[in-house]
């Protein structure tokens, strides 16, 4: 079944050469060493102003100015977030909820997550399960709050996390032709 809708998909070139033209956009812009040099240095900090982050790429800042705006236009920077620890905002426990909903009830799901104030991520993903959803608690007690609406929709599944070892961080850059990092 699924095979015959991707069939069906590309049957019709057009589409697919559109999916397919979008891409090297994309790819044309982090293709660029100053682009990936400019990446770095946002990963680094990215409260730099612009006129350090143009010193250090040997460009002007006007020039870094339109690149950054290129690059939030096109998608590859989607935003500049602050990194909020939430046990020192009171939030010591983080648990990761699998749902698997009772037919029907997928859209719901969602709806709820958004809604919920402790719920940080939440992906749709295959497998048995149909959502991961990221939670953060005040007191373990509060679980059986948050795992209760849940349920009202389907199954459950938890996961408190014990340590993170590797904390959130951003994809791999592209090398450089002519660099190795």
């Amino acid at each position: 079944m699924i095979h015959a809708l991707s069939k069906d998909l590309f049957a019709n070139s057009s589409t697919f050469a559109c999916l397919v033209n979008d891409m090297p956009q994309i790819s044309n812009i982090v293709s660029d060493p100053r682009n990936i040099e400019l990446l770095r240095a946002l990963q680094e900090d990215p409260r730099q102003p612009v006129s350090k982050l143009a010193s250090r790429i040997g460009m002007s800042a006007p020039a870094v100015k339109e690149r950054l705006a290129r690059l939030e236009e096109t998608g590859v920077v989607r935003g500049y977030r602050l990194d909020l620890d939430p046990k020192a905002l009171g939030w010591p426990i983080t648990a990761y909820v699998r749902v698997r909903p009772v037919p029907g009830q997928l859209p719901k799901i969602a709806e709820l997550a958004q809604k919920m104030p402790q719920v940080v991520e939440c992906h749709r993903v295959t497998g048995e399960d149909c959502f991961i959803i990221k939670v953060h608690l005040d007191a373990l007690e509060n679980l059986d709050l948050i795992l209760d609406r849940f349920l009202r929709y389907g199954q459950t599944t938890t996961s408190i996390v014990q340590s993170t070892p590797v904390p959130l961080r951003a994809p791999p850059l592209p090398a450089v032709k002519g660099k190795t990092r």
